[in-house]
């Protein structure tokens, strides 16, 4: 099945771009989300719109997504969130938790949809997670995760 992505999609493309996947996977769990639309004559005008609005959202040169790797690495990130006795957390640490905590300590404004946290956070301490901020550059931001 032919689709449009909406938002960028790690292993697949980037926003505005026409990609063919799978029938399921476009209509399970890319279309749901809000990631993709499907391809049509008339949804081709709509992929110029998208890429409008991504080169001006995006980090253009790898030396300003350089400059705010640098950022995000000297940034000290705590995250504070309720847990049990044992040291589990109630829930787990989501992308958008992890983007308002690097604002918070002083970091540059980071897309949640960028971040990536590898396995779900769901303990306390520290974790590593990464930041995609260009194609070719990601970032590793140290989150420490403690007690509320």
């Amino acid at each position: 099945m032919k689709i449009i992505l909406t938002h960028e999609v790690s292993g697949l493309g980037a926003a505005g771009e026409v990609v063919d996947v799978k029938d399921g996977y476009a209509r399970n769990y890319l279309v749901p989300r809000g990631l993709a639309i499907r391809w049509t004559k008339g949804g081709e005008k709509d992929v110029e719109q998208i890429r409008r609005g991504r080169k001006i959202r995006e980090i253009a040169t790898i030396e300003q997504a350089n400059d705010v790797k640098a950022q995000l690495e000297a940034v000290k990130v705590r995250l504070s969130t309720r847990s049990g006795e044992a040291g589990r957390l109630f829930g787990s640490v989501t992308p958008a938790d992890v983007a308002t905590a690097i604002k918070q300590a002083g970091g540059p404004d980071v897309d949640k949809r960028r971040i990536e946290l590898g396995a779900p956070i769901k303990t306390l301490g520290a974790h590593q997670v990464s930041v995609r901020l260009h194609p070719e550059v990601a970032a590793q931001v140290g989150v420490e995760v403690v007690s509320a």
